[in-house]
């Protein structure tokens, strides 16, 4: 018996499977670059260099202040914000220079100088002392309290505004940048702390975002 063979004409891919899916992917790629929101796109500068403590206070500067304060309330924390104050204004205004105004630029600047500046120093046991931001400026070390309040008062004399955020043992700041990247604000607050030598621009260790906290309005 004579066996017969046909040839099966193969159909052709359809058109969404060849070359032109690459340029459907690229052309789409295209369109979330030009319509995704400004804010998913980290656009901001940031700030080139952070000048030392010396470099930014008056010569021969110094301030020592033998007042103690014991804190009764979360509301005393404001009597130690004075951002009118003109050694704190020039000093932020130094540091803030290079930002051109760019609020999240000069919230980068002054926080990376206190984190860089600033050495973490404890109170003693069972003593609260919170000092003066220019006695910190001076001394170059605190605890997470005066840190983060020479923090405040260096950006409440800039006009970014700031809240104190309390947790079990520890203090540190959310600056209200409404404008700064989705990547590291949360709502509209960017949450700083000093404390953290390894921790970037709007990075707080996840263990203490977790711990129950309040806000403390430094206005």
């Amino acid at each position: 018996m004579e066996e017969r063979y046909e040839e099966i004409d193969e159909e052709p891919d359809p058109w969404y499977r060849g070359p032109i899916r690459y340029v459907l992917a690229a052309f789409l790629l295209l369109l979330m670059l030009v319509w995704l929101p400004a804010h998913y796109i980290e656009v901001n500068p940031h700030p080139e260099y952070i000048p030392t403590v010396e470099e930014v206070l008056p010569e021969d500067y110094e301030f020592f202040s033998n007042e103690t304060f014991k804190l009764e309330s979360d509301s005393d924390f404001s009597r130690f914000i004075d951002p009118t104050d003109p050694i704190i204004r020039q000093v932020a205004t130094k540091i803030v220079a290079q930002c051109g105004g760019n609020k999240i630029c000069s919230t980068e600047a002054l926080y990376l100088f206190v984190r860089d500046n600033m050495n973490y120093v404890s109170d003693p046991v069972n003593f609260e002392y919170v000092e003066d931001p220019k006695e910190v400026l001076t001394v170059k070390g605190c605890d997470c309290e005066s840190g983060t309040l020479l923090l405040a008062s260096l950006l409440e004399s800039v006009g970014i505004d700031s809240e104190l955020v309390l947790i079990p043992g520890h203090a540190f700041l959310r600056a209200y940048l409404p404008d700064a990247s989705l990547f590291i604000r949360k709502g509209d607050w960017v949450y700083l702390d000093w404390t953290c030598s390894t921790c970037d621009f709007g990075d707080v260790p996840r263990k203490d975002l977790m711990e129950e906290h309040r806000y403390v309005d430094l206005r």
